[in-house]
């Protein structure tokens, strides 16, 4: 099979550039670029036929801005993603770096020393008093 993907147009054989997707609970044809992945009810459309694109009557065509290639990140994407895996790797007893705050664990209730504990590994069982 070919690594391109083709218009899905009956006896069509050009390379696909965009995606067709229907909003029947809007009455909308929705035509953007070429999904990442094809989808079972999506359509793959050739240049030509994505331009000659009709709907049905009472239905409205939606055209998404085509970009020249796939979408790539921006810096400050890239920078809030960095940040957050950083804050998510950092251990909670260390000190946060300047200007950010970890804000205080919720206080837990003390055990009920009447009640039995069982302990396993890092995790604990409070049996409850019904039990």
């Amino acid at each position: 099979m070919s690594p391109v993907r083709r218009c899905s147009r009956t006896a069509c054989g050009r390379p696909a550039v965009a995606t067709l997707t229907y909003v029947y609970a809007d009455s909308t044809a929705v035509l953007g670029p070429l999904a990442t992945y094809a989808e079972p009810h999506c359509y793959d459309l050739c240049a030509e036929h994505s331009e000659r694109l009709t709907a049905p009557r009472g239905w409205e065509v939606v055209r998404l801005a085509d970009s020249a290639g796939p979408a790539r990140p921006r810096g400050d994407d890239l920078e809030a993603l960095a940040d957050a895996v950083r804050e998510a790797a950092r251990p909670h007893d260390r000190p946060a770096a300047p200007g950010h705050r970890i804000p205080d664990p919720a206080p837990r209730p003390a055990p009920d020393p009447q009640l039995p504990i069982t302990r396993r590994a890092h995790l604990r069982v409070l049996r409850s008093p019904d039990s």
